[in-house]
């Protein structure tokens, strides 16, 4: 794993075994932050990755500058690594937090410019709906806010009135949502 741009551009983060993760892949997420480059600017926005596993896509954000960064997993292991990561690159601007996504979001109260959302890919379709709903249904995305939701093939939210559109990249997709005005 490698951070694409920004400030700790090429650096390279070597994940330890027996974490339980499916991190995005360097192809999918160069291809993803090129997507989100052209449409919003990362200097200073407040970002959020949910079940973030790695952290592979909060040290994207806390490299281009976003500021502050919410990585929310609930395996202790994962967020030690991303902790001990964190500390090793000076990164600051980076914030941890251990809870289910599903009562994080549920209890927040903070709007954010980016959210990025990693389920599991077994998660349930139904999971997959509420998750969305409740983003949108708590204003957890600030006016033109954009949420990014990877998951597999098969999974449709082109109905959802805030999609915007899906992206694919082999295995993995990329379903776009702004919050409107």
């Amino acid at each position: 794993m490698r951070i694409i741009k920004g400030k700790f551009q090429r650096r390279l983060i070597h994940v330890p075994a027996g974490l339980p993760v499916r991190p995005t892949t360097d192809l999918a997420k160069e291809s993803l932050f090129n997507i989100l480059n052209n449409r919003i600017d990362f200097n200073g926005l407040r970002a959020l990755d949910l079940f973030t596993g790695t952290g592979n896509i909060a040290y994207e954000l806390a490299s281009r500058g976003c500021n502050p960064v919410t990585a929310v997993d609930n395996n202790v292991k994962c967020l030690q690594f991303i902790n001990k990561t964190t500390e090793l690159f000076g990164m600051e601007n980076l914030k941890t937090v251990r809870s289910d996504v599903f009562r994080f979001i549920a209890m927040q109260r903070i709007s954010y410019d980016f959210i990025f959302a990693d389920p599991p890919f077994e998660l349930p379709v139904e999971d997959y709906q509420n998750l969305i709903k409740v983003i949108f249904e708590r204003k957890l995305l600030t006016e033109n806010g954009i949420l990014v939701v990877e998951h597999s093939r098969g999974i449709d939210f082109s109905e959802h009135p805030a999609f915007i559109e899906l992206r694919r990249y082999g295995k993995v997709n990329f379903s776009f949502f702004e919050a409107q005005s």
